[in-house]
């Protein structure tokens, strides 16, 4: 999903950017009311744990691989705004020291891999688990269909990008059937690795996945101070 330098024209490009970095300054506005002491710590190991899986590809099809975007991952367990500002800084990393992406797609990258995937991926999330019953299954479930989701959708976001300023001459059919079809795939994938990776927190501390924690006993979600009722 990494967008390299030249791929979009620079009017696309710079819109991009300020769509990007408006949705990070925001998400930093939010994230400073909503991210509790409890959860701060996770947003770096997140950060961490997708900084490293992205560096693994997995094959796809017809000679493709595909790795994790993380941005629904991210959302899942510390918040949509935490969330989104933990990929960005990722993509940041990797733009900065591997030239991964480029420079010039960075806005281009931190939309499609952190910010549309980030909140459509924990928007979808949310509703599946408001009509499922409350309990870990329902959470595990939801966050694959829902990262699965997640990759299907930045990837039409890219074909709609590519189709307002791409450089390139290939037919829009070609590029949509390419994108969707092999992103399809790269879904599963990243739907299963979310699922097993909340599924695992879960398991040991459901009080640090912030899509779970109406499920954990006497917890108040809210502000950072993040009181438990009953706490001294």
């Amino acid at each position: 999903m990494h967008v390299p330098d030249g791929f979009l024209n620079a009017g696309v490009s710079v819109a991009t950017g300020v769509v990007s970095a408006g949705g990070i300054g925001y998400s930093l506005v939010r994230a400073k009311e909503t991210l509790s002491e409890r959860l701060a710590p996770m947003a770096g190991l997140v950060a961490a744990f997708i900084f490293a899986v992205q560096m693994l590809n997995f094959p796809v099809a017809a000679g493709t691989s595909g790795h994790l975007l993380g941005g629904a991952l991210a959302c899942i367990v510390v918040g949509p705004w935490a969330g989104v500002i933990a990929v960005a800084v990722v993509l940041i990393v990797q733009g900065l020291l591997f030239a991964d992406g480029g420079l010039t797609a960075l806005g281009t990258n931190i939309l499609l891999i952190a910010i549309i995937p980030g909140w459509t991926g924990f928007a979808i999330f949310r509703g599946i688990r408001s009509f499922l019953p409350g309990n870990n299954g329902s959470v595990i479930g939801a966050s694959f269909v829902a990262a699965f989701a997640s990759v299907v959708i930045a990837s039409i976001g890219f074909v709609i990008l590519y189709a307002i300023g791409g450089t390139g001459n290939a037919p829009m059919g070609t590029v949509f059937g390419a994108m969707v079809g092999v992103h399809f795939l790269v879904g599963i994938g990243e739907g299963l690795i979310t699922a097993l990776t909340v599924g695992a927190v879960l398991a040991v501390r459901p009080d640090l996945v912030y899509g779970a924690q109406d499920l954990v006993p006497g917890l108040t979600v809210g502000g950072p101070a993040d009181v438990a009722v009953g706490r001294s």
